[in-house]
């Protein structure tokens, strides 16, 4: 069994003790306990992954491992993580550790609370370790569902609309993929739903790959706010508890960028060349709407969300530039969007929690009544600003390029490294 499989194993445990405690005290020593196992798990795989790189180890996936459970269709539990993987289970380890504490006094039912809530980062986990296409998509799954309960039930506002949005939006993503999926399986002629396997062969002929690409970009794209389908994100965030908005913007929404490029961009490469300046144009009314859109808005909630979709929108257009620079531009902006929106959306609830409102238009005075916050999110907004006309002035340079359908690189995303 490799070791990745705690990964997995741990929040099982975690449900068991959470099913198993009497008390509140009890349950939040269970949440405590268990996300600090999984960062300490996190930080572990991002040191042994970076000294085997070091030590000359060039394997596309590194402890990989694979145990069939339905051999009729070849689904396997196939796990092994390359550097995207382990950046975004060490973003997802630190947003599900901060995540529990910003939960810490989250009445009522807190038990079933953190029940679902680990449940839910269950599948992100799962989703970022596995390698089988149908395994994956179970695990993408698994992530999905518990949103609509944590939103429903211990959201605010109009929450019983945003879960309904959310949930339906999502799941007509979830049949595009699995049609994508299975229609890779099927005329890819594998013996296996091993994605690096599957693109090794690389032999699924272009007008197939034509006609699936779509529904895998489109599907994953759902969960990136890939526009048009961008709208339940706004309504989801704002509805959301503040620990469910942190995971929700700094995690769920990578799940779509990581299924984009894992899935549609690797196995379906030629498709994805002469198809990508369609998602191009619609990636970038993203970028532009959503930056607009959180502009004009008075809601906390909503500016963070708006601008979550132009950051998601910014991430996908890098992704089909198709260059090494902007592939790795992507990875890091998804790094740095999911840490620095978690954030936002955790001062947004200390502000909510002591002011009784999101609406800036009422909040003055948070230096008196927050001073250390409010000095932290100043130094917080200044570092946003700044990572934003660096990246906007990239973007503006290589714009007509990408219109035009000509992947070209986006140097100014590959030197987010520097900043």
């Amino acid at each position: 069994m490799s070791i990745l499989t705690l990964f997995v194993v741990i929040p099982a445990l975690m449900l068991l003790g959470l099913w198993l405690a009497k008390s509140l005290n009890q349950v939040r020593g269970v949440m405590v306990a268990g996300a600090s196992c999984l960062l300490a798990l996190s930080v572990w795989l991002t040191i042994y992954f970076v000294q085997q790189r070091a030590a000359g180890n060039t394997d596309v996936m590194l402890l990989t491992a694979s145990t069939p459970w339905f051999k009729p269709l070849n689904i396997a539990y196939s796990v092994g993580v390359d550097g995207i993987s382990v950046v975004m289970l060490l973003l997802s380890s630190i947003i599900v550790f901060t995540g529990t504490f910003a939960s810490w006094q989250l009445k009522p039912l807190t038990k079933e609370y953190f029940l679902w809530f680990t449940l839910l980062s269950t599948g992100v986990y799962g989703f970022f370790i596995c390698t089988d296409m149908f395994t994956m998509f179970m695990f993408y799954e698994v992530a999905l569902i518990p949103m609509y309960l944590l939103i429903g039930v211990w959201g605010s506002g109009n929450k019983e609309y945003a879960a309904m949005k959310l949930t339906l939006m999502l799941m007509g993503g979830s049949a595009l993929l699995i049609i994508g999926l299975l229609g890779i399986y099927y005329f890819s002629g594998a013996t296996t739903m091993n994605v690096n396997e599957i693109a090794a062969m690389h032999n699924i002929p272009v007008d197939i790959q034509k006609m699936f690409f779509p529904f895998i970009f489109i599907g994953f794209g759902v969960l990136g706010a890939l526009f048009p389908f961008h709208t339940w994100s706004p309504d989801g965030h704002a509805s959301a508890p503040t620990a469910v908005s942190m995971l929700h913007a700094g995690v769920l929404m990578k799940l779509g960028g990581y299924g984009c490029f894992r899935v549609a961009m690797y196995l379906l490469p030629d498709a994805a060349n002469e198809l990508a300046w369609i998602f191009l144009i619609l990636t970038t009314i993203s970028v532009v709407y959503g930056a607009f859109s959180a502009c004009v808005q008075t809601d906390l909630k909503y500016i963070n969300a708006y601008s979550s979709v132009s950051h998601c929108g910014l991430v996908l257009f890098a992704l089909l530039m198709m260059t090494k620079t902007s592939c790795t531009g992507a990875i890091l902006q998804m790094l740095s969007h999911g840490l620095m929106t978690a954030l936002f959306f955790a001062l947004i609830g200390m502000i909510y929690g002591r002011t009784h409102t999101r609406d800036i238009r009422y909040l003055d005075g948070l230096m008196k009544i927050m001073p250390f916050l409010a000095v932290w999110r100043g130094e917080e907004q200044a570092l946003s600003r700044a990572h934003r006309c660096y990246l906007g002035r990239a973007r503006c340079r290589h714009l007509p390029h990408s219109l035009c359908g000509r992947p070209r690189s986006v140097p100014a995303l590959g030197k987010q490294r520097h900043l």
